[in-house]
């Protein structure tokens, strides 16, 4: 049966999102779980993807791309980057200069390669991947690892700075190879054309963040969060292609740069923006790697898979380590914190994906070995280093407050309610449900049964599940001490706020059940929200 372009993206989806699902629940990575669903899909194996969407799968990548690049500048630091900014500078050159060269002299040694194109393949192997270290330093930023000295922060720069030397330097060994022909003066002009697309990115970055704020702060053309995004991701995704085709500055360094300027001019467009990206997140986290495993070709990996693994082997221990310890001398880092990097700083991925069949279609003599090569450096650091990332930090970096104007901050919404019996209960559900609604939240409702019969608990319980119909709840009864009960439950489930009634009519000490919200207010540490009788 001939699989048609629609039913193979809804298996992409169903069973890329299931097959990440089963690979957290078994500990692994949720990419490995995608990547092998995407090898069953892919032509060596069932043949249940459209050539239809193979065709599109790099416009699908470069989409998926688009997304963690703007998250990636949306969670950017700028006074971390002030003090890390030197740090992150050499990260974005040594590690994939002393590791494209050892890899070269590897190829030389393993696959009998020439030295330009062991540096060729050097460059597709030393590229760092934005799809497993976008994701894994923003989820240490939530968290707070690191966050003191930007740490995430310069590995996320420096990645980015990274990937527009190497694709640089791939282009003009690339050319330089298909030519059979060196023009010695193209490499006096490389470091020139390295700083000019940095310069050109960051500049298209800031014009390209300007427009955005005109369009939805200034001019008021959008309307809603949706099409703040909409905008957005779309210049975003135009800037990338753009620079494909015209290349002379980074696309995907002005991506970045874009997401980190519309901070500076609109922090809460920026917040908002950060929330929908990370939704967008969830479709194209799995478009990326099941296209990924689909396109991987399997056969190729047998005969240099024992020297593949020396070669990524000796290109990590003796080049990236050499790199990462050049790039951290002098810093404020301390030998845990430069450890990290091992895990934090080595993962292959969407780069690899991209460019390293580019070779073999231009007909570059081991092309089949530099595609089998960058599989093969997918297939065992993608994973690796996405599972590594959340290992390792707690293990090797401190954990520090977290700023919440710089990341999302993954905390649920929890509203505890308080009710008696009183006409007040329909007040405070009815505010909870407005504001876990609003939110997102949940809540929690209880009621202290010291002077309850079982029919008006009965009743409360109804009240409670036609007003929070629609919103995920608990109703909770229990004796004791209302003020200690309301406290004790409030800290113990970590509620965001607590909701109790106040009568508009009567003084403080009989509000509520006597002067029960009196002494919550007094001792809790959690915001108190009271509701009037008169105003509900």
């Amino acid at each position: 049966m001939q699989i048609g372009f629609l039913l193979s993206i809804i298996l992409i989806l169903l069973l890329g999102f299931f097959g990440g699902q089963l690979a957290r629940r078994m500990g692994a990575p949720p990419l490995m779980g995608m990547i092998i669903v995407g090898i069953l899909l892919g032509s060596e194996v069932s043949n249940a993807t459209a050539p239809s969407v193979l065709e599109l799968a790099d416009d699908l990548r470069t989409m998926a791309v688009m997304v963690i690049l703007m998250r990636a500048g949306l969670g950017l630091d700028r006074d971390k980057l002030l003090k890390q900014g030197n740090v992150a500078l050499r990260l974005g050159v040594l590690p994939a200069i002393a590791e494209a060269l050892m890899i070269a002299l590897a190829a030389i040694w393993l696959f009998q390669f020439d030295f330009l194109t062991g540096l060729l393949l050097g460059c597709v192997v030393s590229a760092e991947s934005p799809a497993v270290i976008v994701p894994g330093m923003l989820r240490l930023k939530s968290l707070g690892w690191g966050t003191r000295k930007g740490i995430a922060d310069a590995i996320l720069t420096g990645s980015a700075l990274s990937d527009v030397f190497v694709l640089l330097l791939f282009s003009l060994l690339l050319n330089f190879l298909s030519q059979s022909a060196i023009d010695s003066n193209a490499l006096w002009l490389l470091p020139w054309q390295v700083i000019s697309q940095i310069i050109l990115g960051v500049i298209i970055g800031y014009l390209g963040a300007k427009l955005i704020f005109w369009l939805t702060i200034q001019q008021q053309w959008t309307q809603n969060t949706v099409q703040d995004t909409l905008i957005t991701a779309s210049l975003a995704l135009l800037i990338i292609v753009l620079a494909e085709q015209l290349p002379y500055f980074s696309g995907y360094l002005a991506a970045m740069a874009l997401g980190f300027f519309l901070i500076e001019f609109s922090p809460p467009l920026a917040r908002r923006l950060r929330g929908e990206f990370n939704h967008l997140w969830i479709v194209a986290e799995i478009l990326l790697f099941v296209l990924m495993g689909a396109t991987i070709q399997l056969k190729v990996l047998e005969n240099i898979f024992l020297p593949g693994i020396l070669l990524l082997a000796f290109g990590l221990i003796c080049g990236r380590t050499i790199g990462w310890y050049g790039a951290t001398v002098g810093s404020n880092w301390n030998w845990r914190e430069k450890l990290f990097l091992l895990p934090g700083n080595s993962a292959k991925a969407t780069v690899q994906a991209a460019i390293g069949g580019i070779p073999l279609s231009q007909g570059i003599p081991g092309g089949e070995i530099i595609l089998a090569v960058a599989a093969l450096s997918i297939l065992i650091t993608a994973p690796l280093g996405a599972w590594a990332i959340p290992t390792f930090a707690p293990k090797l970096l401190t954990q520090d407050p977290v700023d919440p104007t710089k990341t999302e901050i993954a905390t649920p919404t929890i509203f505890l309610a308080a009710i008696d019996t009183s006409d007040l209960a329909v007040c405070v559900l009815t505010k909870v449900a407005d504001l876990a609604r609003r939110s997102n939240g949940e809540a929690i409702v209880i009621h202290l049964t010291n002077t309850s019969s079982e029919s008006d608990i009965l009743r409360l319980q109804q009240l409670t599940s036609q007003l929070l119909l629609d919103i995920p709840h608990q109703f909770l009864t229990m004796t004791g001490s209302i003020p200690e009960e309301i406290i004790r439950l409030a800290n113990e489930y970590q509620v965001t706020d607590i909701i109790m009634g106040k009568r508009g009519h009567q003084p403080w000490e009989k509000v509520l059940i006597g002067s029960v919200s009196q002494a919550v207010i007094e001792t809790s540490t959690i915001p108190v929200i009271l509701v009037e009788e008169i105003r509900c």
